[in-house]
């Protein structure tokens, strides 16, 4: 552990990353072919409202369902933009309604406001005065927002609903415990040991309450009694420093009955899709996503 590892220090940090991340987001410049169809809207949480960005399928396609998304960025960086690409790729090809969420970053909001968030949205989106009403749903990020996934699908599992029909977990952090230098990574990777403690630390401070299943449900015996969750599309990275962690937890799900499929992306690292990987690739996974998630709306 770094001075990093230190709650004023990593918040100071976390800021300072915060600012300059929202300096320089934006989205990269893929499928120009794909339209924007969006408005700018707010969810109501128990946190407050959230703002989001919805985004439409193609006029007079009907509503198969309706897909939660949460970015990444360590759950103290970025913002919804960054995924517009995804976005508008499952709004057009899997002919999905799609909620683009900007939940609460760290270390102005901390654990577990973002799990809630994320989940108030899931029981937003499938009430019935929704304009997608009797749609199925599905939630999904990158990165930390496929930890947010995996909390609000637990937390629904918990509450008894709503019911989803597949959550996607795109390269998450499952386990918070584990030092990220303690975890095995090539020489180079994206994610450094420094930048997983003030991410860890600015998220949630007390290095105990990281064993909370919704922060950490690859860690321990935090899979266990999965039956019923559900059903998990996991994306993992060959060189990803949290790739072992997401295999843990895909395991867990297979034990439960509930992972549709483990798909790993040979040669690529950490956000391979945000930072300059190579663009049929990354419209390769994007149609491999969009196909699950055509295929779990229309069962």
């Amino acid at each position: 552990m770094s001075i990093l590892s230190k709650p004023f220090v990593a918040d100071g940090v976390a800021r300072l990353m915060g600012a300059a991340a929202a300096r320089a987001l934006k989205p990269r410049p893929l499928f120009p072919e794909i339209p924007g169809r969006t408005t700018e809207i707010a969810v109501p949480t128990r946190h407050g409202p959230m703002p989001a960005t919805l985004y439409r399928p193609r006029e007079g396609v009907p509503a198969k369902g309706v897909y939660v998304n949460a970015h990444g960025g360590g759950f103290v960086v970025g913002g919804p933009i960054g995924d517009d690409p995804l976005c508008r790729y499952l709004a057009e090809h899997a002919g999905v309604f799609v909620v683009n969420v900007d939940y609460a970053l760290a270390p102005a909001r901390r654990f577990p406001v973002p799990c809630e968030q994320v989940f108030d949205a899931l029981a937003w989106a499938a009430a019935p005065e929704r304009e997608w009403a009797g749609a199925r749903l599905c939630v999904g990020g990158q990165s930390a927002g496929g930890s947010l996934a995996a909390a609000a699908s637990r937390l629904a599992l918990r509450e008894g609903g709503p019911e989803i029909a597949v959550q996607v977990l795109h390269y998450p952090p499952l386990d918070l415990v584990t030092p990220a230098a303690a975890k095995p990574a090539s020489p180079g990777v994206v994610i450094r040991p420094w930048m997983g403690e003030v991410f860890d630390t600015a998220y949630i401070p007390d290095a105990a309450r990281r064993t909370d299943p919704l922060a950490s449900p690859a860690w321990g015996s935090n899979g266990d009694g999965l039956a019923g969750i559900a059903p998990a599309l996991v994306i993992t990275c060959e060189h990803d420093r949290l790739r072992a962690e997401a295999v843990t937890y895909a395991g867990k799900l297979a034990e439960a009955g509930a992972l549709v499929e483990h798909y790993d992306i040979r040669g690529v690292d950490h956000g391979y899709d945000l930072m300059g990987g190579e663009p049929e690739l990354v419209r390769r996974v994007y149609a491999f996503l969009a196909l699950h998630v055509e295929r779990a709306v229309s069962g």
